[in-house]
């Protein structure tokens, strides 16, 4: 049994005396697809950038393809000890965002190119190729020399998705992916989402689409309030909610 890519046992989080995430557990195996739905303000994206240790939790562990991440200090005090780990499981664990956050002075393909060049030390000339074959993976391989600001919102998510997937990461972490889209970008960057699923990737996927949750995930996880209100399979936390909670969130969501 191989270890899971991401483990997460009994997280807390504060800002202050105002507690975000009040004991949230989770595991992702290799390959699976698991997705973060809830109502504005109910932990997902704390989690997620806990999961990435791009915010400190207060308790609770988090741990990478079975190696837990060392703590130093307790409370509010609590720092990772070792920032060597942290470099090593940020950047396997790629963060793709609400806004794309591409840099605008550089044209498509550096963007792709640059945390794999700068951060992992390779080879432009060995990362160059690679990138080009991303950039063409979610349908953008002509628009390599083009600058953000030529780009739709669309393109811009997918360009974001490409530099993630460059680095070669064991998970894929998506914040909300396509919030600040319209409808017709937003469905491109779901078909993108959909063929890395299809290709077993390990992914955690805030949402608020459910359509694509449905679709993609092979488990979903409904948070409420900083707690796991329920979590399961698609089909069954989609078709017959066993919570109140839940069900009042599908409800309005359809509406």
């Amino acid at each position: 049994m191989p270890d899971p890519v991401i483990q997460i046992t009994d997280l807390h989080k504060s800002y202050g005396s105002l507690e975000v995430l009040k004991g949230v557990s989770l595991t992702a195996m290799p390959g699976q697809v698991i997705s973060l739905i809830g109502s504005s303000g109910s932990g997902k994206s704390t989690l997620l950038r806990c999961t990435n240790l791009l915010e400190d939790s207060q308790g609770g562990d988090v741990a990478f393809e079975g190696e837990s991440v060392r703590w130093a200090g307790t409370g509010h005090a609590r720092r990772p000890a070792d920032a060597r780990q942290v470099t090593r499981i940020r950047t396997n664990l790629s963060m793709v965002f609400q806004s794309f956050n591409l840099w605008s002075h550089l044209t498509v393909l550096q963007n792709v190119m640059e945390a794999p060049v700068t951060v992992l030390r390779r080879d432009p000339a060995k990362v160059e190729p690679a990138a080009r074959d991303y950039l063409a993976k979610v349908g953008i391989g002509d628009k390599c020399d083009a600058w953000p600001a030529q780009l739709s919102g669309g393109q811009q998510q997918r360009a974001a998705i490409a530099r993630a997937l460059c680095m070669e990461p064991r998970a894929l972490l998506f914040d909300e992916p396509t919030s600040a889209l319209d409808p017709e970008l937003e469905q491109e960057v779901v078909r993108v989402i959909k063929a890395l699923a299809a290709e077993g990737r390990t992914m955690l996927l805030v949402t608020h689409d459910m359509d694509m949750a449905r679709d993609v995930s092979d488990h979903v996880v409904f948070l409420h309030q900083g707690r796991i209100e329920e979590e399961g399979p698609p089909d069954r936390l989609f078709g017959q909610p066993s919570s109140e909670r839940l069900r009042q969130f599908l409800n309005a969501t359809a509406a």
